[in-house]
């Protein structure tokens, strides 16, 4: 009958109410809970081989071609900020999720979600930078979708891209790759993203200007997948930093790292913009940079074709994966002494993509 009641009667909630009643904005900071939340509550909904991929696209198979399908949303707050805005971030975020997977990006989606009381200025300001990076990145947004909600509740806009891209015969990237014995490479200076948004929060002023690394970084991708076809993993270290983003990968992979203190590209005035706010650059989240791990005898060539480009000349290998404690990120300091690198629980900076 149309006035029946479904009966919930014996079902609950996956995630331990007793621990978290209501959801916190941790949860969306890349850590231990975000992956709580979709480990415990959402993966169970919807399990299918794509989706247990836990990687930032789904690589799937149609007919002859392999494709990569990533979405994304966009909440940072300020809507600009050094070096960028929330649209050209949109745009390279997602391009740089199908480049993860080897994938060419080929087409993009989005949908604005815009609060009233948006200047309109603003608005186009946002949707000619996104229309500038998806040139930038050469491909087309080809559909979307536009929503309008009450003032006061949506912090001026939001923005959600989805991309598509083809995944090259022969490349099979994936974090449960990682292998012992494998080079753990980036591309350059981490936790700049992160920190030039702290900077306009807090109106903190430097020497040299702190701006996001927010770039697309598919061609960076496409030098690397030239020389070493074999990559095993390749992952772009956003919310959570390099910290959390090598735990995932490690615990997806059942395999050890350890990383070099010294080996790790960190720009002076963002180490001591990360002092003076108490933060780790090791946590904080990037824009444009991909760790790479990739087999031994192809650390070097790999490393090669990185500092050849423009987005990778100060490119570095930072760690090696290893057999001995499964799951685990370990650190050696500058001093020799080591130290585990957990990933981070909550959320170090709310709000900065």
């Amino acid at each position: 009958m149309a006035d029946e009641q479904p009966d919930f009667e014996g079902f609950s909630c996956p995630l331990p109410i007793a621990r978290y009643g209501q959801v916190l904005l941790a949860h969306g900071g890349g850590g231990k809970l975000t992956h709580e939340l979709i480990e415990k509550l959402i993966l169970p909904e919807f399990r299918n081989p794509g989706l247990e991929q836990m990687h930032d696209g789904a690589m799937l198979t149609i007919g002859a071609e392999r494709l990569a399908f990533s979405t994304d949303s966009y909440v940072v707050h300020p809507l600009f900020f050094p070096g960028g805005d929330i649209g050209e971030l949109a745009v390279n975020g997602t391009v740089n999720d199908l480049a993860m997977c080897g994938a060419r990006p080929l087409f993009l989606s989005s949908a604005l979600i815009i609060e009233e009381g948006l200047p309109v200025d603003d608005l186009w300001r946002i949707v000619h930078s996104m229309r500038e990076a998806a040139r930038s990145a050469g491909v087309m947004l080809v559909t979307g979708d536009t929503k309008v909600v009450d003032r006061g509740k949506g912090d001026g806009v939001f923005v959600t891209t989805s991309g598509i891209g083809i995944i090259p015969p022969g490349v099979d990237i994936n974090p449960r790759h990682a292998r012992p014995g494998d080079a753990i490479l980036i591309n350059g200076p981490i936790a700049q993203h992160g920190i030039a948004i702290m900077s306009v929060r807090e109106g903190l002023q430097f020497s040299t200007a702190i701006e996001s690394d927010t770039v697309a970084l598919h061609g960076l991708v496409e030098g690397m997948l030239a020389v070493a076809p074999g990559i095993h993993v390749l992952r772009d270290p956003t919310r959570g930093g390099v910290a959390s983003t090598l735990n995932e990968i490690a615990g997806q992979a059942g395999v050890g790292m350890t990383i070099h203190e010294t080996r790790i590209p960190v720009d002076e005035e963002v180490r001591g913009a990360c002092e003076l706010l108490g933060f780790d650059p090791l946590y904080v989240a990037n824009e444009g940079k991909v760790i790479a791990i990739v087999a031994r005898e192809d650390a070097e060539p790999v490393l090669a074709a990185m500092r050849a480009h423009p987005l990778g000349t100060r490119a570095a290998v930072i760690g090696e994966v290893t057999a001995e404690s499964p799951g685990v990120v370990t650190m050696r300091s500058s001093i020799g002494s080591t130290r585990i690198v957990d990933m981070l629980s909550g959320e170090q900076l709310p709000r900065i993509c």
